[in-house]
């Protein structure tokens, strides 16, 4: 008793509650830092977890559409560039898949797929590259794997919707993964990978850009034309372009120099817009218009995508744009982006390209991108075709049921132009664009086409 009234008599000294207090002031300052410092470190650890698991879907993606690829080639040259391909991108999907925080059986199925696929794809395109032609039992072993890949794919984009949803977090998954896991891959067979495992084991590839949108960016500026201007003829210009009886006021934002298409860029205030910022860009040589993009609230669409088409084909002529041919869209937000393609007697020009954005309540242009165009655009000397349109079909594969067909050039990886012959078809229920060499009868490429509600996309 004596001892507890010693205490509280000495807690009566001003200096040791003070010191008490300072104590106390410590403690709580370390239990607020620490768990700042534990927050920081969830948040990091919960953008790397996000940024691993987004590259996997990417590569997993890319894994499916080369696989859909594989299936339809019919030489063994691009046999063999699709499957290293699909070698490359499965390779790189277990890269990501290793840094996500989850163990469970159902990933460990995940990772021996990927690698299963790696392997086998590797081993066909070596026998492609010796000019040998796939079996009907190896192309039945890529149609299962690309089955079992969409199953993956849907299964991975389910996951990612209940993340960016909130139902689902990665400490649930780190905490509970086998049975988090487990759910949200239900609906791919146990028995899926094990069916055909006997096979591996003695085995040792502006918004929307579209197809060929990745053009050519030459030394040469082949549609840049014309003597270098002033910024206040860019000025002229870019009025113009957008209309007089809409610009309330532009002002120069600055002169980007640094790049090998130097611009004047100036942003644009728009009669009757409130809070409106246009921003348009007009090359130094030539004044050509580069890029012009702004947003607006889209009250209800009323105007259909035939009719977008149209406006876009008529808003490009009246610039200077002629002969433009409508290829691939996407619809986001009330707006379309829309890729036209130059076309030079019947023969669609991919490299020419120039993007378009429509309002779809009014049928206003919102924007627009021409660098493909400025690249490469000039009046080609079309050579005459070897391979006629039914001996290309020749080289198609039989399984191909042909939608369209058409002449086209295409940009290559290596910087050059080919002429080809465009099929347009539909196997089972996936539809491709295969190119035929017009001069060497060779398949030059293949692209997927993904129909959405919202557009037409190719990878």
């Amino acid at each position: 008793m004596n001892k507890l009234i010693d205490w509280k008599n000495r807690l009566k000294d001003r200096h040791m509650l003070s010191i008490i207090v300072v104590l106390f002031t410590i403690i709580i300052a370390m239990g607020i830092w620490i768990y700042k410092k534990q927050v920081d470190f969830r948040r990091t650890s919960e953008n790397q977890y996000n940024m691993a698991f987004f590259e996997l879907v990417d590569y997993v993606q890319n894994v499916e559409t080369y696989l859909a690829k594989s299936l339809i080639s019919n030489t063994p040259e691009h046999g063999a560039e699709t499957l290293t391909n699909v070698w490359k991108e499965a390779n790189l999907a277990q890269v990501y898949l290793s840094k996500l925080p989850i163990s469970s059986v159902e990933l460990e199925k995940t990772a021996k797929f990927l690698n299963q696929v790696s392997d086998y794809s590797y081993s066909l395109s070596r026998k492609n590259i010796k000019n040998e032609s796939l079996s009907q039992e190896e192309l039945d072993n890529l149609k299962e794997l690309h089955d079992y890949s969409v199953e993956l794919e849907n299964t991975l984009n389910q996951l990612s919707a209940d993340m960016g949803e909130g139902r689902i977090t990665w400490g649930e998954l780190t905490q509970k993964g086998e049975i988090a896991f487990a759910q949200e891959v239900s609906n791919i067979s146990k028995s899926s990978f094990s069916n055909i495992e006997e096979n591996f084991h003695e085995y040792s590839g502006l918004i929307y850009d579209g197809a060929f949108s990745e053009h050519i960016t030459s030394v040469e500026k082949k549609g840049l034309t014309g003597e270098n201007i002033n910024e206040e003829k860019a000025k002229e210009i870019a009025i113009k372009f957008i209309g007089e009886d809409k610009v309330q006021e532009i002002s120069l934002s600055g002169k980007s120099e640094n790049t090998d298409m130097p611009t004047f860029d100036f942003n644009v205030k728009i009669n009757g817009e409130k809070d409106s910022n246009m921003v348009i860009s007009i090359s130094e040589k030539g004044g050509h218009i580069v890029f012009m993009n702004y947003n607006r609230d889209i009250q209800a669409e009323s105007v259909s995508q035939q009719r977008a088409d149209e406006i876009g084909k008529e808003f490009l002529s009246s610039r200077g744009f002629q002969n433009m041919k409508e290829t691939y869209y996407l619809k986001q937000d009330g707006i379309v982006t829309i890729n036209y393609a130059y076309e030079q007697d019947g023969v669609t020009i991919y490299p020419d390209l120039i993007k378009l954005k429509v309002a779809l309540d009014n049928g206003e242009i919102m924007g627009i991108e021409t660098t493909g165009y400025l690249n490469s655009h000039t009046e080609r000397n079309i050579e005459s075709v070897k391979i006629t349109k039914e001996q290309a079909k020749k080289n198609l594969n039989p399984k191909l049921q042909i939608l369209s067909e058409n002449l086209a050039i295409i940009p290559t990886e290596w910087k050059t132009e080919v002429l080809c012959w465009e099929f347009k078809g539909k196997v089972d229920e996936t539809e491709f664009l295969v190119y035929i060499n017009a001069q060497t009868g060779e398949e030059q490429d293949i692209l997927v086409i993904v129909n959405t509600p919202n557009g037409t996309l190719t990878h």
